[in-house]
């Protein structure tokens, strides 16, 4: 089976990826991990203007899907440029809240961009609550809208990640959400991320061995510098159709499946491009870092790949 994108989907694509393009998302990223979220705002609402929300909102609340598909296709550019915020949460959010009356009173503000959406994960941390304006904590007794003051910031591997205690305490929305459907999507969300986050890395590397001179010649001209790359390239387009696969059926185990597969592609592609840039990947300073601590952090966000690997052989895959 070939899972490859029509006219509209890439047209989405690359519109994005101009969007992205021009943000100065490396900016932005440093900004936000130091707490300042004017430009990632910004940012947010662009994002949100361009439809990408609107694709986990039913039509009769001002979205465009569920389209599960189109969602990953997004996110597999938000990845591509590593945009800060709660993005695949903002998605498993609407999610949550997609049955009246609930629908009706929070989904139109996260289609237009005006709220950003967390969820606390297990374990009771939730990504960038000090920026979200509408936390979720699923307790034993329901879905709760946490109405204080989020705990204090602790740092991830990810410094643009900025996680914050959520309790399930405040305002009791309902004792009936549908957690699972909205940790599948969670999980599409940040296997696409991860997709593209690899992508990324992939592409700056192959840039920089082209440049990157030793001997008198570019070390991508090194039999083994190109061996890595190929490695990592393969990876990834192994991880592709696994995807879209996954948000054709929606299946969880599926699901797991490909962000296993994206996850752990993203992280291995990490590992050779700071290999191949040597003690300059390391350095805070250089723009690679953003998308090395994301591949590492994404890795066990929302399921670990033991996690992951457990929910496949339950099903049988």
């Amino acid at each position: 089976m070939r899972f490859l994108l029509d006219a509209d989907q890439r047209a989405f694509a690359d519109s994005l990826h101009a969007l992205l393009t021009a943000a100065d998302t490396p900016a932005v990223i440093r900004d936000w991990s130091r707490g300042d979220h004017a430009r990632g705002r910004a940012l947010w609402s662009r994002i949100a203007g361009a439809g990408v929300f609107a694709l986990a909102v039913p039509e009769e609340y001002g979205g465009l899907g569920p389209r599960p598909v189109e969602l990953a296709v997004a996110f597999v550019e938000l990845g591509r440029h590593a945009v800060p915020g709660p993005l695949a949460e903002t998605a498993g959010a609407a999610v949550l809240l997609g049955e009246p009356p609930l629908a009706g009173r929070f989904l139109p503000a996260l289609v237009g961009g005006t709220d950003l959406a967390t969820v606390a994960a297990p374990g009771g941390y939730a990504v960038d609550g000090d920026a979200a304006s509408l936390r979720l904590s699923p307790g034993p007794d329901g879905l709760y809208l946490c109405t204080q003051a989020p705990g204090p910031v602790r740092r991830s591997l990810d410094p643009a990640r900025r996680l914050t205690p959520l309790a399930p305490a405040g305002e009791l929305l309902t004792a009936d959400a549908p957690y699972d459907r909205a940790l599948t999507w969670i999980r599409l969300a940040t296997a696409a991320q991860a997709l593209g986050l690899g992508l990324a890395l992939l592409d700056r590397t192959v840039a920089y061995v082209r440049r990157r001179t030793q001997f008198g010649v570019a070390i991508g001209s090194f039999q083994a510098v190109k061996h890595r790359l190929a490695d990592a390239k393969t990876a990834l387009e192994f991880a592709r159709p696994l995807l879209f696969g996954a948000a054709l059926s929606l299946r969880p185990a599926e699901v797991a499946a490909a962000k296993l597969t994206a996850c752990e592609a993203a992280y291995g592609t990490a590992r050779t491009a700071l290999h191949l840039h040597g003690a300059i990947g390391y350095t805070a300073e250089y723009d690679l870092s953003l998308w090395l601590t994301k591949a590492r952090a994404l890795r066990s966000a929302w399921g670990t790949p033991q996690e992951c690997r457990d929910l496949v052989l339950a099903e049988g895959l």
